[in-house]
């Protein structure tokens, strides 16, 4: 029976390079796999998940618009799918997570979904909550703190590396504008009260 995967990490856990390993081990023994990535966070061009260890694979861009349930099963009648791999689902919405949903129990595929859990502020995204409601598995990839406990939280930094507490939630960058850190010390530099 296949199921719905939520892969969750802080920023720079690896989220993508295990999502590359896991395709990989798909493909390698001869099945078709199906990579998403979403349209707002391609680092690596057009249609293209890229990890900071330089793996890359193309995948198909995805928007709020984008109707995750028709491509796939296009996909699939033309050729069956082993699985389906979605990088930065945070950004899904949550009737795209209901698409994965039924692409795993009516047409049995297994969706892999990697993402973050929650924002900059410590707020879950739409696709992260609706992944945490739904998902059969829910699978944490650690990251580490600069103080060498498990980082769970995104701290978003300005240019001169101090906290910024306020703006959208999609604000895409890299290491240069988020910090992986426990939630101690990400409480400590964001002036959050405990």
């Amino acid at each position: 029976m296949a199921k719905l995967y939520f892969y969750y990490a802080s920023m720079n856990a690896g989220k993508s390079t295990t999502l590359l390993q896991a395709d990989f081990n798909y493909r390698e023994r001869g099945m078709r796999t199906l990579l998403f990535t979403a349209a707002a966070h391609d680092r690596g061009g057009h249609g293209v998940i890229d990890s900071r260890l330089g793996l890359r694979a193309d995948a198909i861009p995805f928007d709020a618009g984008t109707d995750l349930r028709v491509l796939a099963e296009a996909e699939h009648f033309r050729a069956p799918l082993a699985c389906i791999l979605v990088d930065e689902s945070q950004f899904l919405s949550a009737a795209q997570v209901r698409q994965l949903a039924h692409l795993a129990d009516e047409v049995g595929i297994p969706v892999l979904c990697y993402g973050l859990r929650t924002d900059f502020q410590g707020q879950l995204f739409p696709g992260s909550a609706e992944l945490l409601a739904l998902a059969d598995a829910l699978v944490e990839i650690k990251s580490v703190c600069e103080c060498g406990r498990k980082a769970t939280m995104n701290l978003r930094v300005d240019d001169e590396g101090h906290a910024v507490r306020e703006g959208a939630q999609k604000e895409i960058g890299g290491n240069e504008r988020y910090v992986a850190m426990c939630r101690k010390h990400f409480m400590q530099r964001t002036g959050v009260p405990i």
